[in-house]
């Protein structure tokens, strides 16, 4: 998938910053309704920073796609990501009844996608990618269990779909940030001495940071940085 920076209309970004923005109100209430039980007494998260946040994120997907018809794909790929950073970062937890259904909507609206563009090449690489990166997590898991649980495995096969969608260069270039962003969020921690060596930090929102960035910019970074031989 190509990135269309110079062709977007000012308008569309905006219109779709301000669709982001609307959404971005009811995600306190997602966040509340899939957050655990016992911890209902915490208070909501904000109303205003998820509202910033997720109009900030439709449009940044906006520039790099576009209107196109991936375009609804990624724009609900990004209001899920809001969702479950937000439910990590309160609560270590990536919940089965959003990471699960984030599955199975995100491949019927890339299903639309490869209709609307002829692209079933793409959506044959986003299955795979699916699963790659699921088997990649679980491996990981299996090995080190103390820093990947078997929610990160469930949100890997999310990221390797869309990732998958966009290119194998993408796909890669999402794992390596992940990655990267985790090793320095750790990092962070340590140095801020909040935490030791054993400090529990999610990796859930180090893995959407880096497959959002991977969907914007993944593609370019491995043709013209990580993979030039490839392309």
């Amino acid at each position: 998938m190509q990135t269309v920076v110079e062709a977007v209309p000012l308008w569309s970004v905006l219109v779709t910053c301000l669709v982001g923005g609307v959404i971005g109100s009811f995600l306190p209430r997602v966040v509340v309704r899939y957050s655990p039980v016992a911890d209902e007494q915490m208070s909501p998260p904000s109303r205003p920073l998820l509202v910033a946040a997720t109009a900030a994120l439709f449009a940044l997907v906006a520039v790099f796609l576009g209107p196109s018809w991936e375009l609804p794909a990624y724009l609900f790929f990004a209001a899920v990501a809001v969702v479950l950073t937000v439910i990590d970062l309160r609560h270590h937890l990536l919940p089965n009844a959003v990471v699960l259904p984030a599955l199975s909507i995100g491949f019927v609206l890339l299903i639309v996608a490869s209709a609307g563009e002829g692209a079933w090449g793409a959506l044959l690489r986003a299955v795979l990618g699916a699963l790659v990166l699921f088997v990649l997590y679980l491996v990981l898991a299996l090995i080190s269990p103390a820093g990947i649980g078997m929610g990160d495995v469930k949100l890997a096969a999310v990221l390797g779909l869309f990732l998958g969608y966009q290119g194998w260069g993408a796909l890669f270039v999402g794992a390596v940030l992940a990655s990267v962003i985790g090793a320095v969020v750790g990092l962070g921690v340590l140095a801020s001495r909040r935490g030791g060596l054993r400090s529990d930090v999610p990796f859930g929102p180090s893995m959407l940071a880096g497959a959002l960035l991977a969907v914007v910019v993944g593609e370019w970074m491995a043709r013209e940085y990580l993979l030039p031989g490839l392309y």
